[in-house]
Protein backbone atom coordinates (compact mmCIF):
# COMPACT_ATOMS: atom_id res chain seq x y z
CA UNK A 1 0.00 0.00 0.00
CA UNK A 2 1.38 3.44 -0.94
CA UNK A 3 2.11 5.80 1.95
CA UNK A 4 -0.83 8.01 2.86
CA UNK A 5 -1.11 10.65 5.55
CA UNK A 6 -3.81 10.24 8.17
CA UNK A 7 -5.73 13.08 6.49
CA UNK A 8 -5.82 11.19 3.21
CA UNK A 9 -6.87 8.03 5.04
CA UNK A 10 -9.66 9.91 6.78
CA UNK A 11 -11.09 11.08 3.47
CA UNK A 12 -10.98 7.55 2.04
CA UNK A 13 -12.46 6.11 5.24
CA UNK A 14 -15.44 8.46 5.13
CA UNK A 15 -16.02 7.72 1.46
CA UNK A 16 -15.98 3.96 2.10
CA UNK A 17 -18.26 4.29 5.12
CA UNK A 18 -20.82 6.23 3.09
CA UNK A 19 -20.75 3.29 0.65
CA UNK A 20 -21.72 0.96 3.49
CA UNK A 21 -18.31 -0.61 4.12
CA UNK A 22 -17.79 -1.94 7.66
CA UNK A 23 -15.59 -0.19 10.21
CA UNK A 24 -13.53 -3.36 10.56
CA UNK A 25 -12.80 -3.66 6.84
CA UNK A 26 -11.99 0.04 6.48
CA UNK A 27 -9.58 -0.20 9.42
CA UNK A 28 -7.96 -3.30 7.91
CA UNK A 29 -7.60 -1.79 4.43
CA UNK A 30 -6.14 1.47 5.72
CA UNK A 31 -3.98 -0.11 8.44
CA UNK A 32 -5.48 1.94 11.25
CA UNK A 33 -7.37 0.99 14.40
CA UNK A 34 -11.13 0.42 14.51
CA UNK A 35 -11.46 3.18 17.10
CA UNK A 36 -9.78 5.64 14.73
CA UNK A 37 -12.18 4.83 11.89
CA UNK A 38 -15.12 5.08 14.32
CA UNK A 39 -14.07 8.61 15.28
CA UNK A 40 -13.58 9.62 11.66
CA UNK A 41 -17.01 8.32 10.64
CA UNK A 42 -19.10 8.84 13.78
CA UNK A 43 -21.48 11.29 12.07
CA UNK A 44 -22.30 9.02 9.11
CA UNK A 45 -25.59 7.15 9.36
CA UNK A 46 -26.04 4.03 7.25
CA UNK A 47 -29.29 2.92 5.67
CA UNK A 48 -31.13 -0.20 6.82
CA UNK A 49 -30.14 -1.87 3.55
CA UNK A 50 -26.48 -1.18 4.25
CA UNK A 51 -26.82 -2.54 7.77
CA UNK A 52 -28.46 -5.68 6.47
CA UNK A 53 -25.52 -6.15 4.13
CA UNK A 54 -23.10 -5.68 7.02
CA UNK A 55 -25.02 -8.10 9.23
CA UNK A 56 -24.53 -10.86 6.69
CA UNK A 57 -20.80 -10.23 6.65
CA UNK A 58 -19.19 -12.66 9.09
CA UNK A 59 -16.44 -10.19 9.83
CA UNK A 60 -18.86 -7.90 11.65
CA UNK A 61 -18.62 -8.27 15.42
CA UNK A 62 -21.20 -5.71 16.49
CA UNK A 63 -24.40 -7.10 17.96
CA UNK A 64 -27.74 -5.76 16.83
CA UNK A 65 -28.14 -4.00 20.17
CA UNK A 66 -24.79 -2.23 19.86
CA UNK A 67 -25.57 -1.16 16.34
CA UNK A 68 -29.00 0.15 17.28
CA UNK A 69 -27.53 2.03 20.24
CA UNK A 70 -24.86 3.71 18.14
CA UNK A 71 -27.32 4.71 15.44
CA UNK A 72 -29.79 5.95 18.03
CA UNK A 73 -27.14 8.30 19.43
CA UNK A 74 -26.37 9.62 15.95
CA UNK A 75 -30.04 10.21 15.24
CA UNK A 76 -30.46 12.00 18.58
CA UNK A 77 -27.66 14.35 17.58
CA UNK A 78 -29.25 15.05 14.20
CA UNK A 79 -32.65 15.57 15.83
CA UNK A 80 -31.10 18.04 18.28
CA UNK A 81 -29.66 19.98 15.35
CA UNK A 82 -33.06 20.04 13.62
CA UNK A 83 -34.75 21.30 16.82
CA UNK A 84 -32.06 23.98 17.18
CA UNK A 85 -32.64 25.09 13.57
CA UNK A 86 -36.38 25.41 14.23
CA UNK A 87 -35.63 27.39 17.40
CA UNK A 88 -33.41 29.78 15.44
CA UNK A 89 -35.99 30.32 12.69
CA UNK A 90 -38.69 30.97 15.28
CA UNK A 91 -36.70 33.67 17.07
CA UNK A 92 -35.15 35.27 13.99
CA UNK A 93 -37.77 35.84 11.30
CA UNK A 94 -36.88 39.26 9.95
CA UNK A 95 -33.92 41.57 10.47
CA UNK A 96 -34.43 45.33 10.44
CA UNK A 97 -31.86 47.86 9.29
CA UNK A 98 -31.17 48.75 12.93
CA UNK A 99 -30.54 45.10 13.75
CA UNK A 100 -28.32 44.72 10.69
CA UNK A 101 -26.38 47.78 11.88
CA UNK A 102 -25.77 46.13 15.26
CA UNK A 103 -24.82 42.80 13.68
CA UNK A 104 -22.36 44.46 11.30
CA UNK A 105 -20.86 46.59 14.06
CA UNK A 106 -20.19 43.48 16.18
CA UNK A 107 -18.70 41.66 13.20
CA UNK A 108 -16.50 44.62 12.28
CA UNK A 109 -15.39 44.89 15.90
CA UNK A 110 -14.14 41.33 15.55
CA UNK A 111 -12.86 41.12 11.96
CA UNK A 112 -12.69 44.66 10.59
CA UNK A 113 -9.73 46.99 10.06
CA UNK A 114 -9.27 49.10 13.20
CA UNK A 115 -5.55 49.88 13.24
CA UNK A 116 -4.34 53.40 12.41
CA UNK A 117 -2.11 51.83 9.77
CA UNK A 118 -5.22 51.07 7.71
CA UNK A 119 -6.80 54.05 5.97
CA UNK A 120 -9.97 52.45 4.64
CA UNK A 121 -12.93 50.32 5.65
CA UNK A 122 -12.00 46.66 5.27
CA UNK A 123 -13.53 43.44 6.55
CA UNK A 124 -11.70 40.11 6.37
CA UNK A 125 -13.18 36.63 6.69
CA UNK A 126 -13.36 33.26 4.94
CA UNK A 127 -17.08 32.72 5.57
CA UNK A 128 -18.92 33.63 2.35
CA UNK A 129 -22.21 34.31 4.12
CA UNK A 130 -20.54 36.65 6.60
CA UNK A 131 -18.93 38.57 3.75
CA UNK A 132 -22.29 38.77 1.99
CA UNK A 133 -23.94 40.13 5.13
CA UNK A 134 -21.33 42.87 5.35
CA UNK A 135 -21.83 43.80 1.71
CA UNK A 136 -25.60 44.07 2.29
CA UNK A 137 -24.91 46.22 5.34
CA UNK A 138 -22.77 48.59 3.27
CA UNK A 139 -25.42 49.01 0.59
CA UNK A 140 -28.65 48.89 2.62
CA UNK A 141 -27.61 50.65 5.82
CA UNK A 142 -24.58 52.81 4.98
CA UNK A 143 -25.79 53.76 1.47
CA UNK A 144 -22.51 52.82 -0.18
CA UNK A 145 -22.54 52.71 -3.97
CA UNK A 146 -22.03 49.03 -4.97
CA UNK A 147 -19.52 50.18 -7.60
CA UNK A 148 -17.23 51.41 -4.80
CA UNK A 149 -17.04 47.97 -3.20
CA UNK A 150 -14.21 45.60 -4.12
CA UNK A 151 -12.53 42.51 -2.78
CA UNK A 152 -9.22 40.69 -2.81
CA UNK A 153 -8.77 36.98 -2.18
CA UNK A 154 -5.96 35.36 -0.21
CA UNK A 155 -5.56 31.62 -0.69
CA UNK A 156 -2.87 28.98 -0.50
CA UNK A 157 -0.88 28.34 -3.68
CA UNK A 158 -2.16 24.73 -3.80
CA UNK A 159 -5.45 26.24 -5.02
CA UNK A 160 -3.84 28.09 -7.94
CA UNK A 161 -5.11 25.53 -10.51
CA UNK A 162 -8.71 26.42 -9.55
CA UNK A 163 -8.23 30.14 -8.96
CA UNK A 164 -10.60 31.16 -11.77
CA UNK A 165 -13.36 29.15 -10.13
CA UNK A 166 -12.53 30.77 -6.77
CA UNK A 167 -12.64 34.31 -8.16
CA UNK A 168 -15.87 33.63 -10.06
CA UNK A 169 -17.42 32.31 -6.86
CA UNK A 170 -16.83 35.62 -5.05
CA UNK A 171 -17.74 37.67 -8.09
CA UNK A 172 -21.11 35.93 -8.43
CA UNK A 173 -21.83 35.83 -4.70
CA UNK A 174 -21.21 39.55 -4.23
CA UNK A 175 -22.49 40.56 -7.68
CA UNK A 176 -19.29 42.40 -8.54
CA UNK A 177 -17.79 43.39 -11.87
CA UNK A 178 -14.45 42.08 -13.10
CA UNK A 179 -12.65 45.29 -12.16
CA UNK A 180 -13.93 44.98 -8.58
CA UNK A 181 -12.03 41.71 -8.06
CA UNK A 182 -8.40 42.37 -7.26
CA UNK A 183 -5.48 40.14 -8.20
CA UNK A 184 -5.38 37.18 -5.76
CA UNK A 185 -2.64 36.84 -3.20
CA UNK A 186 -1.17 33.33 -2.96
CA UNK A 187 0.22 32.05 0.33
CA UNK A 188 3.28 29.87 -0.21
CA UNK A 189 3.02 27.96 3.05
CA UNK A 190 3.55 24.25 2.47
CA UNK A 191 0.40 22.22 3.06
CA UNK A 192 0.93 18.76 4.53
CA UNK A 193 -2.74 18.00 4.98
CA UNK A 194 -5.21 16.80 2.36
CA UNK A 195 -8.49 18.48 3.19
CA UNK A 196 -11.82 16.86 2.41
CA UNK A 197 -13.27 20.27 1.51
CA UNK A 198 -10.49 21.22 -0.97
CA UNK A 199 -12.96 21.90 -3.80
CA UNK A 200 -15.32 23.82 -1.52
CA UNK A 201 -12.78 26.22 -0.07
CA UNK A 202 -12.66 29.73 -1.53
CA UNK A 203 -9.97 31.41 0.52
CA UNK A 204 -10.03 34.50 2.71
CA UNK A 205 -11.91 37.50 1.33
CA UNK A 206 -10.84 41.06 2.02
CA UNK A 207 -13.95 43.14 1.39
CA UNK A 208 -13.20 46.86 1.19
CA UNK A 209 -14.65 50.18 0.11
CA UNK A 210 -12.75 52.66 -2.05
CA UNK A 211 -11.94 56.02 -0.46
CA UNK A 212 -13.56 54.99 2.79
CA UNK A 213 -11.54 56.67 5.57
CA UNK A 214 -14.62 58.45 6.94
CA UNK A 215 -16.65 55.24 6.75
CA UNK A 216 -13.96 53.49 8.80
CA UNK A 217 -14.13 56.26 11.41
CA UNK A 218 -17.89 55.83 11.56
CA UNK A 219 -17.48 52.11 12.20
CA UNK A 220 -15.02 52.82 15.00
CA UNK A 221 -17.54 55.29 16.45
CA UNK A 222 -20.25 52.63 16.38
CA UNK A 223 -17.92 50.18 18.13
CA UNK A 224 -17.13 52.74 20.85
CA UNK A 225 -20.84 53.40 21.40
CA UNK A 226 -21.50 49.66 21.64
CA UNK A 227 -18.68 49.23 24.17
CA UNK A 228 -20.11 51.99 26.37
CA UNK A 229 -23.64 50.58 26.31
CA UNK A 230 -22.57 46.98 26.93
CA UNK A 231 -20.22 47.91 29.77
CA UNK A 232 -22.77 50.11 31.56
Amino acid sequence: MLYMSKYEKRIIARKKRREGISIIKIAHDLHVSKSTVSVWCNDIILTEKQFEKLRKNKGISWTTGQRIGAETNKKKKLNSIIVADIYGKKLIKNISKKELLLIATALYWSEGSKSDTTSRWMFVNSDPQMILIMKKFLVLVMDINPDNIACGIQINKVHEPRIKLVLNFWKNLLKLKDNQIRKPYFVNTKVNKVYENYNDYFGVCRLFVLKSKKLRYRMLGLIKAMKVILSA
